[in-house]
């Protein structure tokens, strides 16, 4: 059977899967859990990918006990689905999570149903990608160094995009350690922490305008004493520093930027503690021809899209990490027009008939790729790895 056949089987599989998709994306966004926490939804998805054929383990429990592993088949071709199911505090799924997971689970069994002894089919359940990113512990862990290519794709308004990347992020807290005295003490004047800092976050903001490199560097002061006439003798700064590539982030930037720290640390007589708070986000790489498959894919389901630049890049992704171990994929299909992400109207865009609808495209799109990488003449011609 040619890839042509196989696409139109797939396509007809996800419309199959119509009441599954739908199912998944309604359950996840009427029950809404944060990062960590997606106890619901990662019983409810776990037990729809059992239905449907695939074995399911927990994956990384001692760090994220919601995280799990599916798979189906024995072919060598190894093909993963990234699903991604937590929700923001406060909001729901303002980040569309929950078609996030509908598409990418959609995707996998209906691949799955056509792949015969050609592939080997995985589903990762992926979760607090809002906040501690599970796929950066998943990388340095092994999880994706067997993996072939996978597949995701995130909601977003307006367009449907292909191509792009992401910043990398280095999450740092600076905490300068003085000595507390009173303001008006004549003998004993003490060491100002919060001068210190100050005075670090003028010259972090110097370097910031100096920098000709893409980059963005956000601060803000956490701690700055307890009272007006008490010497600070603890002033934090949280600050989340970005580029477009994560070499030139921890191999240029964080080095300046430390020692910049230390300087005025030293300068000011205080003692400084530089902690990450979060783990590092590395950018996205895109892979070039799954995103010309994707195109196809696209055109053929009559899905209207742009082409973003390879340097175009809003946010972060732990996506990002899986892509510098294997093949990665992530475009945005649109699920709303004049809305952003992260607000109450995003989440009822998650929540609508047209987002759900356009999880069964995103579906059928992630399914049709997986056959083109799978029908790749070099991978027929050369073999596996």
């Amino acid at each position: 059977m040619n890839s042509k056949e196989l696409k139109q089987q797939i396509c007809q599989h996800v419309d199959d899967l119509q009441a599954v998709i739908y199912g998944i994306a309604e359950y996840l966004h009427e029950h809404p859990e944060t990062g960590k926490k997606e106890v619901l939804a990662s019983a409810y998805l776990r037990d729809i990918l059992k239905k449907n054929g695939f074995t399911v383990a927990s994956l990384v429990p001692e760090e994220y006990p919601t995280a799990f592993h599916a798979s189906c088949g024995r072919g060598p071709f190894q093909m993963a689905f990234l699903a991604e199911y937590d929700a923001l505090p406060g909001m729901g799924h303002g980040c569309g999570h929950n078609l996030i997971a509908a598409m990418s689970i959609g995707a996998a069994i209906a691949f799955s149903r056509v792949s015969g002894e050609e592939a080997t089919v995985h589903v990762f359940g992926c979760p607090a990608e809002e906040t501690a990113g599970s796929k950066i512990y998943m990388s340095r862990q092994g999880v994706f160094d067997s993996i072939d290519a996978a597949v995701i794709i995130h909601p977003g308004t307006d367009r449907t995009y292909i191509g792009g990347t992401s910043y990398a992020t280095h999450p740092l807290e600076f905490t300068f350690y003085g000595k507390s005295a009173h303001v008006a003490d004549a003998v004993y004047h003490g060491v100002n922490a919060l001068d210190a800092l100050i005075d670090f976050y003028g010259k972090l903001k110097e370097y910031d305008r100096q920098l000709e490199e893409r980059h963005i560097i956000g601060a803000i002061i956490t701690e700055g004493g307890i009272a007006p006439n008490i010497i600070p003798e603890k002033a934090v700064m949280k600050a989340t520093i970005r580029a477009l590539d994560a070499g030139f982030l921890e191999e240029v930037m964080l080095p300046r930027i430390r020692r910049m720290a230390q300087d005025v640390s030293d300068a000011h007589g205080t003692t400084l503690v530089m902690e990450h708070y979060e783990p590092l986000f590395r950018n996205m790489v895109n892979d070039a021809k799954m995103d010309v498959y994707f195109a196809d894919a696209f055109n053929e389901l009559y899905e209207e899209f742009g082409v973003r630049e390879d340097d175009y890049a809003e946010g972060s992704t732990d996506v990002g990490d899986v892509s510098h171990v294997t093949r990665v994929s992530q475009p945005e299909i649109c699920i709303g027009y004049d809305i952003a992400a992260h607000t109450p109207a995003f989440a009822a865009a998650a929540g609508s008939d047209y987002g759900k609808m356009q999880a069964l495209t995103g579906a059928k799109a992630m399914a049709m790729v997986a056959v083109d990488v799978m029908t790749e003449p070099e991978r027929k011609n050369h073999g596996q790895h």
